[in-house]
C-alpha cells in the first residue's frame, strides 16, 4: 500500500512512468517560452509538449493532468512531458472533461461520456447522451455543477437561423446518471466555455457570435461572457453584442445581455476562475479566457483575456484586458495546485506555465 501510494505521488508530480522528468529530487524545472508574452513580474514556461490539438484540461483524482485532443484521445500529460499517454480513445471531437471524483465526462460531437478512474486505467465507459443536434458547431465544453448535475454547451447548427431542436444554441444540463436532460439557456450561438465561480455557485459561458455583421473597419459583434442561469435568452440569432457601442442591438426583448463584450471574431473559448494564491491579490478570483483567433487575420485574438467580476457578477471593465500573447490558437485553460495558469495551445500542440516571479 505504502508502494503504491508512492508511486502515485511520483506520478502525479509527472516524474514516473515516463510522463516526465525532474531536474533534481522535489525539485522541477521548467523550459522558459520566450515567444509568449506576459505581465511584468510573471514568467512563462513549457509545461509539457508534444500534444494532438488540445481542446480541454482538467486535473484527475490522481493530481495528473487529463486534456482531450481534437483528435479523439483523452490522455494523461505529466509534467515537463513530450508523450503524453493516452488515457481512453474513439471519441468524435471531444472538445470538454470534467472530473468528479474519480468519474471522468467527456463531451464529444453530439455526445456525453462517462468513464471511471481506476489503477490509472479508463474503465465503465458509458455514454450518457447521443443524438445531440451538430452540424456548424457541436457540443463543447462541461462541467459538473455545485449541485451535482452536469451542464454542456450545445452549439447552433448554423451561422444565423431559426434552430428546429431546443437543444440547439443552448446551455444544456443532465444528472450524473445521464437523466433528466433540460434547456437551461437559450440563444447562445455557440456556447464554447463553461465555469462555476467557486464562491458562488455561478455559471458563466464564452459565447462566439455571428460571422455576417459589421465591416473590416468596425468588426461586428462582440464576443461574450454571459452570466448562465434558468430560462435566460441571450438573443441569438436576431439580437447581438455590439463592441462598437457596449450593448445589444437588435430584436433585444427579453434578451439578458451579457457581463464582458469581447473582442470580435477572436472566438472566446476556454474559461477558468484563478483560484490559485501565487499571483497578486488583485489577480485572486479574475475570470481568464482563452481567445483562439480565426482565420480571418492574425489581427482577433489568440490571447488570453482577464476580467475582473464585481459582486453582482458584472466585469469591470467590460471589454476586459489583456493577460498574455504570443500564441498560436489558445483553447483551454486550468490552473494547477501550485497557483501557476496553464494554458493549452490548439495550434502547437503545447501547454503553456504561467506563474508569479518569485514562486516555484
Amino acid at each position: 500500500m505504502v508502494a503504491r501510494s508512492l508511486a502515485l505521488l511520483l506520478l502525479a508530480a509527472g516524474v514516473a512512468s515516463g510522463l516526465g522528468q525532474a531536474s533534481s529530487p522535489g525539485v522541477l524545472r521548467f523550459r522558459p517560452a520566450p515567444a509568449i508574452h506576459v505581465p511584468a513580474g510573471f514568467r512563462a514556461e513549457i509545461y509539457a509538449s508534444g500534444l494532438r490539438k488540445p481542446t480541454a484540461l482538467a486535473f484527475g483524482p490522481d493530481g495528473l493532468l487529463y486534456a482531450t485532443q481534437e483528435t479523439g484521445e483523452v490522455v494523461a500529460v505529466g509534467v515537463g512531458s513530450s508523450r503524453p499517454r493516452v488515457f481512453a480513445r474513439r471519441f468524435r471531437v471531444p472538445l470538454g472533461l470534467a472530473w468528479s471524483g474519480r468519474t471522468l465526462y467527456v463531451s464529444a460531437q453530439g455526445s456525453l461520456h462517462r468513464l471511471v478512474l481506476e489503477d490509472g486505467r479508463a474503465v465503465e465507459r458509458r455514454t450518457l447522451l447521443a443524438r445531440l443536434p451538430f452540424k456548424l458547431h457541436q457540443q463543447d465544453h462541461v462541467v459538473v455543477g455545485p449541485e451535482g448535475r452536469l451542464y454542456i454547451g450545445s452549439g447552433s447548427t448554423c451561422n444565423a437561423c431559426r434552430e428546429r431542436d431546443r437543444r440547439s444554441a443552448s446551455i444544456l444540463s443532465v444528472r450524473p446518471d445521464g437523466t433528466g436532460l433540460r434547456v437551461v439557456a437559450r440563444g447562445l450561438r455557440n456556447p464554447f466555455g463553461l465555469a462555476i465561480q467557486p464562491k458562488t455557485g455561478r455559471l458563466y459561458a464564452s459565447v462566439n457570435g455571428r460571422d455576417d455583421i459589421g465591416s473590416k473597419r468596425h468588426p461586428e459583434p462582440a464576443e461574450m461572457i454571459v452570466h448562465v442561469r434558468q430560462g435566460r435568452r441571450f438573443g441569438w440569432p436576431n439580437c447581438w453584442p455590439s463592441y462598437r457601442l457596449m450593448r445589444m442591438v437588435g430584436y433585444c426583448r427579453g434578451v439578458t445581455a451579457p457581463i464582458a463584450y469581447l473582442e470580435p471574431h477572436s472566438s472566446a473559448n476556454g474559461l477558468a476562475f484563478y483560484t490559485g494564491s501565487t499571483f497578486p491579490a488583485a489577480y485572486r478570483g479574475n475570470l481568464l479566457v482563452a481567445e483562439w483567433g480565426t482565420y480571418y487575420g492574425r489581427r482577433f485574438g489568440r490571447r488570453v483575456v482577464r476580467l475582473r467580476l464585481r459582486r453582482d457578477g458584472t466585469a469591470s471593465p467590460r471589454r476586459g484586458s489583456t493577460f498574455a500573447t504570443g500564441f498560436d490558437h489558445p483553447l483551454a485553460l486550468a490552473v494547477a495546485r501550485d497557483g501557476s495558469l496553464l494554458v493549452a495551445d490548439h495550434g502547437r500542440g503545447v501547454i503553456y506555465r504561467i506563474q508569479a516571479r518569485g514562486s516555484s
